[in-house]
């Protein structure tokens, strides 16, 4: 076990979040003899090194920057990005439903530039893995500059191929595709999921939903406890006088998608998680 006192100082290899008082972020990992350039100075990582997290350190200017460690939202946050990601709302939410946690092996398709991925292997570490399909070689290059710049690469093995081929694993503990039909992976996604693994999807648009819903519902492959829910996160100004919402929200960022692996269609009904709308009583359409 690390050296509880030493969890209190900034040590060399540490990634570290600077905050100014303009609440402008910044992340990088502190190494000796470097330095970090700012629109308010130099500071040199030397100048970071050994002291204790939460306090205040000054450029070469004297403008004060506080240094904190980053948590995972901003670590996702901070990523150079191609493409849009998957909203760090939604990761959280995603690797409680899907049971993600140390030692789960997952396959993810759709790397895009990593932000999910990042999160997952900081999941699934020390003793799990993540397998990463894209079919864009550009894509899956800077998702694994994003990984190696936190030093995330040996949890995640990247693979560039089209996921209708199939995948290199097998009873995988679960399976998360963000690509624009998943619904004509199926197959693919089932033949690598162990029985009762966790299969989830984003989506933006509700007919692509609808679309992966009816071939969901279908006896093969077999899946059941379907789930469809969307996340809205209302953010307000923590300003005690002057308490309220903040003007501009990220509202609609995808619909989530969640099922199970069956190993038979011995129910051909669908089967759909009951819904979790807080009353007992509350019964289904019966459609």
């Amino acid at each position: 076990m690390d050296n509880p006192t030493e969890t209190l100082y900034v040590q060399p290899g540490d990634i570290v979040l600077l905050i100014g008082k303009d609440r402008k972020e910044c992340i990088f990992f502190v190494e000796p003899g470097r330095e970090h350039q700012t629109h308010h100075g130099v500071l040199s990582h030397d100048h970071i090194i050994g002291r204790r997290w939460g306090e205040t350190v000054e450029t070469h200017l004297g403008y004060p920057y506080q240094i904190l460690p980053p948590s995972l939202e901003q670590l996702v946050r901070s990523i150079h990005r191609a493409t849009q990601i998957v909203y760090p709302k939604e990761i959280g939410y995603i690797l409680m439903k899907m049971n993600i946690g140390p030692g789960t092996h997952i396959v993810e398709a759709g790397t895009g530039s990593g932000g999910l991925t990042l999160a997952l292997a900081r999941m699934v570490m020390p003793h799990g893995h993540v397998y990463s399909y894209e079919v864009r070689p550009e894509m899956q290059a800077l998702a694994q500059k994003n990984l190696a710049s936190l030093g995330l690469t040996p949890y995640v093995t990247f693979k560039v191929r089209d996921i209708a081929e199939g995948f290199d694993e097998q009873g995988v503990d679960a399976v998360f595709i963000d690509v624009r039909e998943p619904w004509v992976y199926l197959p693919q996604v089932h033949a690598v999921l162990k029985g009762g693994g966790f299969f989830g999807s984003v989506l933006p648009t509700a007919n692509q939903v609808t679309a992966l819903l009816r071939y969901l519902q279908q006896p093969e492959p077999a899946f059941g406890y379907t789930e469809v829910e969307e996340l809205i996160l209302r953010p307000y100004k923590a300003v005690p006088d002057r308490l309220r919402p903040c003007d501009r929200i990220i509202a609609h960022t995808g619909y989530l998608v969640f099922a199970r692996a069956l190993l038979d269609a011995c129910n051909a009904a669908p089967i759909t998680a009951p819904p979790s709308c807080g009353a007992a009583d509350f019964t289904d359409d019966g459609e």
